[in-house]
């Protein structure tokens, strides 16, 4: 890990829970040398990446991230087309619906829509990443992304987020290879233990981008419920994809021969 990753790689640290961290936590949560954080921590300050509290001396976000925030969407608005599309499948199912982006290896949630019609709805917090494994997202992903990124997510420690999080390496795979029959992720109480989600892909220029989702409280997760926000949930992705500049994804794109071989 360079000099750079190691610096930015603080940044993910800060959440809507955590939007301010002391040097004494970073160095904590790092498990890294107090000195080489600091040096770090004052780049970033210097940079506009970060900022300290007056009294407390905490650091927090810079300005510089609202600036490049700014010239990111303005130049690919990613959240201006992608929030029609999931508000109106938010409305049309029912349920929460949110779109991410493929960060390194993780998803980056990027909007979201709630249309609360019911008592007991999904918390989503678009400030935390999602991890490939554990969410019916990033399980889309690992299907249909890159070999490379599902090779990396495989071959390394997989974290448990819950009770029911698939960890081992062959199970996942077996989930992969359901997930491109399908072309829909489905995943109950692998991130959340009372949340049941379906997530399918979203295509750019590049090919896979991202994923599009639909989360449900599993007490409300009636098969016919799934199978109908699924049926949903692809037309939505497809519409998405088109709008993001990549084809329309679809449930019967054949498996590459090394994935065939790789997952008989």
């Amino acid at each position: 890990m360079g000099t750079i990753t190691k610096a930015l790689d603080l940044l993910d640290l800060f959440s809507s829970t955590h939007p301010e961290i002391g040097l004494g936590e970073f160095t904590r949560l790092t498990g890294r040398d107090k000195a080489t954080v600091h040096r770090h921590l004052t780049e970033l300050a210097e940079n506009g990446f970060l900022e300290q509290h007056p009294l407390t001396r905490a650091y927090r976000l810079g300005p510089a991230l609202l600036r490049l925030a700014a010239v990111r969407e303005a130049a690919f608005p990613m959240r201006k087309l992608l929030h029609p599309i999931v508000a109106a499948l938010a409305e049309d199912v029912g349920e929460l619906a949110h779109a991410s982006l493929l960060q390194g290896d993780a998803l980056s949630p990027v909007v979201h829509a709630d249309p609360k019609l019911h008592g007991v709805s999904v918390h989503f917090d678009e400030s935390e990443l999602l991890p490939l494994h554990a969410t019916s997202s990033g399980l889309a992903v690992l299907a249909f992304g890159p070999d490379a990124l599902r090779e990396r997510v495989l071959a390394r420690p997989l974290a448990h987020h819950t009770g029911q999080t698939v960890t081992d390496p062959t199970a996942l795979k077996t989930l992969i290879v359901e997930v491109r029959k399908t072309g829909v992720a489905r995943l109950e109480g692998a991130f959340d233990a009372e949340v049941t989600s379906q997530g399918v892909p979203l295509y750019g220029e590049g090919g896979v981008i991202g994923a599009l989702s639909v989360a449900v409280p599993s007490i409300r997760a009636q098969p016919e419920k799934l199978a109908e926000i699924a049926t949903r949930l692809r037309a939505a992705a497809q519409e998405a994809s088109r709008s993001l500049g990549g084809p329309s994804p679809s449930h019967s794109r054949p498996l590459p021969h090394a994935a065939r071989a790789a997952h008989p």
